[in-house]
């Protein structure tokens, strides 16, 4: 596809098909998240890959919709605040770093016919307990990552004039 196709392509999946990702399709997947840019090039997350079968229970303690576990993976990116780069005036980057990884990984994941839908409205403390997650690890955010079972809506965007500005404010 080509980038603005993708771009125009790509939507929130909220219902997904049973059917497994094939496996070539993960990896590039999860190429594409490991090849964004970070600050510095510090690469300061984690990817951890989630089956759902069996699991349903649970992830729903993390995000309690019946689509979040539809689909036959669930991915969360996690950052490493400790190892991101700091700016001058001491904000930490990894939030940044994050969100570039996931952009990366959901385009990816459109390219290949694959839906996603990004999530940042779960349950910190459930994810901590159910993925086990150690000290200094943040969850950021929560995918899905499977083929879509519904179809794209129109996207409501504000117009690019309300967004940009040129020159100063």
């Amino acid at each position: 596809m080509e980038f603005q196709e993708l771009v125009n392509a790509r939507y929130s999946v909220r219902a997904y098909k049973p059917d497994p990702v094939e496996e070539s399709k993960l990896q590039q997947v999860l190429e594409a998240a490991r090849l964004a840019p970070t600050a510095a090039n510090r690469q300061p997350f984690q990817i951890i890959v989630i089956r759902t079968a069996g699991r349903e229970e649970e992830l729903n303690r993390v995000y309690p919709r019946d689509w979040f576990v539809q689909a036959p993976l669930v991915i969360c990116v996690c950052g490493l605040p400790a190892q991101s780069w700091v700016r001058q005036d001491g904000k930490n980057y990894n939030d940044v770093d994050v969100a570039i990884v996931m952009d990366h990984l959901i385009l990816a994941a459109a390219d290949l016919g694959l839906g996603t839908c990004w999530i940042g409205a779960f349950d910190p403390e459930a994810t901590r307990e159910v993925l086990g997650l150690p000290d200094g690890v943040e969850p950021i955010a929560f995918t899905p990552l499977g083929y879509p079972a519904d179809t794209a809506r129109p996207k409501k965007r504000k117009p690019l004039d309300e967004l940009v500005r040129y020159e100063r404010w």
